[in-house]
């Protein structure tokens, strides 16, 4: 089904899934779709950060609502406290600089979408957050490109 719509569109809702993101989006579009990189990129980008955007406006309404409920209140509750402890640290220690790495590199559990649910754990105001969500997103956009593209493995050769 994916393969009847047009290719950037194809690249941007594969980059806005909460799995695939920009990691999978990106290659699709450079191998599958056959985009010129600079269209692959974009596409890329776009489709990774529109999600971003409502989850910085709507999670905490719906996590709100849904304290309503004891179970949910004990989950939030429960979520909150691990992640702090988690990462508490490590943010305190590199600052937006965690954030935009946390994002940027593309190992599984991270991501624009996990990155999003950090910055409201650790209550980033949202503008901020999606500025650094969105440079993470470029970084991870620039590593999964050239990994595409074989220069890392070029690399590989001199060290």
């Amino acid at each position: 089904m994916i393969e009847r719509l047009p290719p950037e569109l194809a690249t941007f809702i594969i980059s806005a899934l909460p799995i695939s993101e920009l990691r999978g989006g990106l290659p699709a579009a450079l191998e599958v779709f056959h985009l010129p990189l600079w269209k692959a990129f974009l596409f890329s980008v776009l489709g990774n950060f529109f999600p971003v955007i409502f989850i910085l406006l709507f999670l905490e309404k719906v996590s709100n609502f849904l304290r309503q409920w004891k179970m949910w209140g004990k989950f939030f509750n429960w979520l909150f406290d691990r992640t702090c402890r988690r990462f508490e640290g490590k943010y305190a220690a590199w600052g937006s600089l965690a954030l935009i790495i946390f994002v940027g590199i593309p190992l599984p559990m991270t991501g624009a979408w996990t990155g999003a649910l950090a910055a409201f754990l650790f209550c980033i105001p949202k503008f901020r957050a999606s500025l650094l969500i969105f440079l993470g997103i470029i970084l991870a956009g620039v590593i999964v490109a050239l990994a595409d593209l074989g220069v890392v493995s070029v690399f590989k050769i001199f060290i």
